[in-house]
């Protein structure tokens, strides 16, 4: 084994190199992979035979990666409004790299990146979202004065990315996945959970998490997110399809609290165990749930809606011109419930009722 370069803790896979340093003092640091230990060795060796003076920045405390990555997830989960998502990338990150954070290198960067990319199916999308939480890391961490520079910094270049995909079910597609769903037992009551993202287009996080029954206003059909993924409140129309969904989750709780709950009246989250199977037992092409977004949007454009009229309905952060439109929403609410039910299927309205009896007793 080649002198100077050692694990403290036997098969931990993190090297250490030794070395004498041109004032005559033995120094030790900590590396990681055991190839990287033996080019550094050979460079620290290299510049002492030659008389070069060790930078002071040696003598500070080894900072590793995994705790440049933990500030990161504490900045994304103080300044993010939905963080979960990237503090849950910034874990599986922390992990690529378990060595000194100056220790990165733009090679293992792009390693990692391939390797899960190719084991997980990665779309070139979300490759770049990882790419894009490294170099944020690094960013934080050379701010913070822990690290001297970025390795990925225009050094690890970004994958092209197709925007322009936009998945929508056919009417034919759309019937085998019902089917599909109600083919089992345990899938069928989460049928009504796909009819209220097709009419809606609402984000996964705001039907799951946000959409509260004191944000449903049954009187005048009209759903509300207070906050969006652009930080901006969104109120949306509800067409006979939704008011169906809404009718179902009703008579599974009692009014309060969120909107999405299973037969027993429990609160639930999207959860690829009942989704992605159905999707792959109905024979169609491959549909994410972040398509039932796409759908809707594309049977309003089909239908002859505008394009400013579908991106109020999206909640889509807009330039100053359609920006400043949004004070006269409320103005348009009439247009907008018309736009809507061009793409319903059913024909359920809110009960007579509704005017005279408690929100919580609207639908029964």
């Amino acid at each position: 084994m080649m002198r100077g370069i050692f694990e403290k803790v036997r098969d931990s896979g993190v090297w250490w190199i030794r070395y004498m340093d041109a004032a005559g003092k033995y120094r030790r640091e900590k590396v990681g992979p055991r190839g990287l230990a033996m080019k550094l060795l050979d460079k620290r060796r290299g510049e002492a035979v030659t008389g070069k003076k060790l930078p002071e920045i040696l003598r500070r405390k080894f900072v590793s990666f995994a705790e440049v990555a933990d500030a990161c997830i504490a900045s994304v989960q103080k300044k993010y409004a939905r963080p979960a998502d990237d503090v849950a990338r910034l874990n599986v990150i922390r992990d690529w790299f378990p060595c000194a954070a100056d220790a990165v290198t733009p090679d293992m960067i792009e390693q990692k990146l391939a390797e899960a990319q190719e084991s997980n199916g990665w779309s070139p999308s979300t490759r770049n979202h990882y790419h894009n939480l490294i170099s944020k890391a690094f960013r934080l961490a050379l701010r913070a004065g822990t690290v001297q520079a970025s390795p990925i910094h225009l050094k690890v270049q970004k994958l092209k990315e197709n925007n322009d995909r936009v998945r929508f079910l056919t009417p034919e597609e759309e019937r085998k996945l019902r089917e599909a769903i109600r083919s089992k037992p345990e899938w069928a009551p989460h049928e009504i959970e796909l009819t209220l993202a097709l009419a809606t287009g609402l984000r996964r996080s705001s039907m799951y998490n946000e959409l509260t029954w004191d944000n449903v206003d049954l009187l005048s059909r009209t759903l509300t997110i207070p906050r969006t993924k652009n930080g901006e409140a969104i109120t949306i129309p509800l067409n006979g399809d939704a008011m169906e969904a809404l009718m179902v989750f009703r008579s599974r709780g009692d009014g309060t609290g969120r909107v999405v709950r299973n037969e027993a009246g429990e609160m639930v989250s999207y959860n690829q165990h009942w989704f992605v199977p159905a999707v792959r037992a109905s024979g169609i092409a491959p549909f994410r749930w972040h398509d039932c977004r796409h759908h809707f949007a594309s049977m309003l454009r089909q239908s002859g809606v505008p394009l400013e009229t579908i991106a109020d309905l999206l909640g889509h952060s807009k330039k100053t011109g359609l920006a400043m439109t949004k004070r006269y929403a409320h103005l348009s609410i009439a247009n907008l419930h018309e736009a809507v039910s061009r793409i319903s299927r059913s024909t359920v309205v809110a009960p007579e009722t509704v005017s005279e009896a408690p929100t919580e007793q609207r639908i029964q």
